[in-house]
């Protein structure tokens, strides 16, 4: 199956210009939230249970973006689509329980407060990723 293009520059690819610098934030916080989360769960995981579980969640997910946003074709579009809105609905909905019932995340996980441990860069990352896959989105096939 092939892509036409009709003048312009073919979107079946995410890992070019600013894509590449998205995916290298990624894969940064791919690697910090799984070291997290290995480090919670075999030192501290019957302190807060819930919060290591997201925080390796947390890690999947971005581990998952990481690599489907660097691979191209459709499927893995709709991959990475799935990834940042699910980064987005735990980052808003981890956000806002760790702040409004705080005893619910005795541990902070990635996402706790909307990500304000790292710089609110996880509350961010995700409205860029949308961007970028919107920007990047595929072309209708055409027959």
């Amino acid at each position: 199956m092939t892509v036409e293009t009709t003048g312009k520059k073919n979107r079946d690819t995410r890992n070019t210009g600013p894509g590449r610098l998205l995916i290298a934030v990624y894969a940064v916080f791919a690697i910090s939230a799984t070291a997290r989360a290995g480090y919670q769960i075999l030192t501290k995981f019957s302190d807060a249970p819930l919060a290591h579980i997201l925080s390796a969640f947390a890690a999947v997910v971005y581990i998952v973006a990481t690599v489907s946003l660097a691979k191209p074709g459709r499927t893995w579009f709709k991959v990475s689509l799935a990834a940042v809105l699910v980064e987005m609905v735990g980052v808003v909905v981890v956000g806002a329980i760790s702040l409004f019932d705080p005893v619910a995340f005795p541990h902070d996980t990635v996402w706790s407060l909307f990500g304000r441990g790292y710089g609110f860069v996880p509350l961010i990352l995700p409205v860029l990723g949308l961007l970028w896959l919107y920007r990047r989105r595929p072309a209708p096939l055409t027959q």
